[in-house]
């Protein structure tokens, strides 16, 4: 093996020719990020064009393959959109199946799952799709996650009053959840059901008490039966670190929280898996008919009874129906949040729309949409949505061709939007919040990271942003800057989030380089 030096990047591998020539001088400013110790065994790539003229302004190792992280949210969540439509809305029915006698229902109410990713728990009055800077299914892993104020059960609420409207008053039966339309496929992780609600999750806020050694306060949602919560978390002098670790029973009903939180810091938000989500949104159900009204003969508590689904609900009328925002909204969370079970469940979503049940069929149909957009497959391997698969490989050059393509088409500002936005919100929200690049760069960003036992650190397999620079108004280019095998100094999280504020700032300065020469 030997070790090649071009252009102040190390390379570990076969002896090769150096790179093609830049065709624009890179901003000092970048040049001394990519020089830092924490990339001195590693490789940068970059690549700017623009999408109207074809000028490629900036161009390294853009034809190689470079670890993606969530920029593959790009690839996965494009095909998804074309398949989809923008404007295409999930709606979701309840249908009655069996005898209606005045109010009573002899039969079954079987809630038909249609892949609704949030299901009304994210949706705010206006429509619109809530989220956070740091989004609760990051909790266990990334400091200062929060929760959107919405009810988590909203749509599961909505559904029960319809029923009640409908006239049902008593069900002489059972409710079911039909999770017929495509089957768990455990290769995407995490794995998407066609039921899910509050993203599979049980959220877990910790408080802390008044002073040190008293004990800490807790609320949790949703509150589902047989779900139970109990916490040992202890306060401990104001300064000291939290640490709070989350265990559950095998079946993830019986949840407990122990550790320590810090007098007078901010609450800490833990989550802990929903491992039987059929059976969990069936209680769900169950639980708001009773609220608003309506009797339930079965027991709330228990598995789903899948075996009473009927062949087809010709015949059976739907007495409750939820219909979510449009997919672009659910686009726009999976961008800003990098919403890892979202991107999954859109290969499920593309293979749905051929008819197969089995979630691997929508790579296919992801294929046959980069064939007609003339984005090069070949320059892209997925193995699934989120960019978190260790065969996942992009080049900068077919990520730039993906938002090249989005450009010229209506939806060209609705997805450039949907794109976390410089010192603005989503994963770019605390980058860059006072220089001049603020709210000109929209880019999906990307994380791989794991321990490096050895030598007691964080390995930085890649931190890459792709998406737009706007050039001057209504002008943008695209680009792909990010780097593949960083390191960090010790084992926090903290130096994860240093490199990729280096790679927002790269962005910053492509843009501001790109703004001045055009200005």
């Amino acid at each position: 093996m030997s070790v090649v030096v071009a252009v102040g990047v190390v390379v570990m591998g076969l002896v090769q020719a150096a790179p093609s020539p830049v065709p624009g001088a890179l901003d000092p400013r970048i040049t001394s990020i990519m020089r830092k110790p924490d990339y001195r065994h590693a490789r940068w790539g970059l690549f700017q064009q623009n999408p109207a003229t074809g000028t490629v302004t900036q161009d390294r190792y853009a034809d190689q393959f470079f670890i993606p992280g969530s920029t593959a949210k790009l690839v996965s969540v494009s095909g998804t959109w074309h398949t989809l439509g923008s404007a295409h809305r999930f709606a979701t029915p309840v249908h009655a199946v069996g005898q209606r006698h005045g109010s009573t229902l002899k039969g079954n109410l079987d809630l038909v799952a249609q892949g609704d990713l949030t299901l009304g728990g994210r949706t705010r009055r206006d429509g619109t799709v809530a989220f956070t800077t740091i989004d609760h299914t990051y909790a266990n892993s990334i400091p200062g996650a929060t929760l959107t104020p919405q009810d988590p059960l909203a749509g599961i609420h909505h559904l029960a009053r319809q029923v009640h409207d409908a006239g049902i008053r008593r069900v002489d039966g059972d409710v079911v959840v039909d999770a017929r339309l495509f089957r768990p496929d455990p290769a995407l992780n995490p794995t998407p059901t066609p039921l899910i609600v509050n993203d599979n999750l049980i959220d877990l806020l910790t408080y802390p008490g008044a002073e040190a050694g008293a004990p800490a306060g807790l609320e949790w949602r949703p509150k589902v039966a047989p779900y139970h919560v109990t916490s040992a978390v202890r306060t401990v002098a104001a300064g000291k670190p939290s640490d709070i670790t989350v265990s559950s029973s095998p079946d993830g009903t019986r949840i407990r929280l122990s550790g320590t939180i810090a007098a007078g810091s901010a609450p800490v938000l833990r989550v802990s898996a929903v491992k039987d989500p059929n059976a969990f949104g069936r209680t769900a159900l169950i639980e708001a008919l009773k609220r608003a009204g309506v009797e339930v003969r079965a027991k709330e508590i228990g598995p789903n009874p899948a075996g009473k689904l009927p062949k087809s609900y010709r015949g059976a009328p739907a007495v409750a129906r939820y219909t979510s925002p449009r997919y672009s909204e659910y686009a726009e969370l999976i961008f800003k949040v990098s919403h890892n079970l979202g991107a999954n469940l859109g290969i499920c979503l593309m293979a749905t729309s051929t008819g197969s049940p089995d979630c691997e069929n929508g790579f296919p149909v992801l294929a046959s949409f980069l064939d007609r957009a003339h984005i090069d497959r070949k320059a892209v391997q997925l193995a699934d949505g989120r960019g978190g698969n260790p065969a996942d490989r992009t080049t900068p050059r077919a990520l730039a061709q993906i938002l090249t393509y989005w450009q010229h088409t209506r939806d060209a500002g609705l997805f450039r939007t949907s794109l976390p936005v410089l010192g603005v919100d989503g994963t770019l929200a605390d980058s860059c919040r006072s220089c001049p690049s603020r709210g000109k760069v929209f880019a999906k960003t990307g994380t791989v990271a794991g321990g490096d036992a050895l030598n007691d650190r964080l390995a930085v397999g890649a931190e890459t942003a792709a998406g737009y620079l706007e050039t001057r108004p209504g002008h943008f280019d695209v680009f792909f800057a990010g780097v593949n095998g960083a390191s960090t100094p010790n084992a926090r999280i903290n130096g994860v989030l240093a490199t990729g504020n280096d790679v927002a700032d790269i962005a910053a300065h492509l843009q501001q380089q790109a703004a001045a020469g055009r200005s």
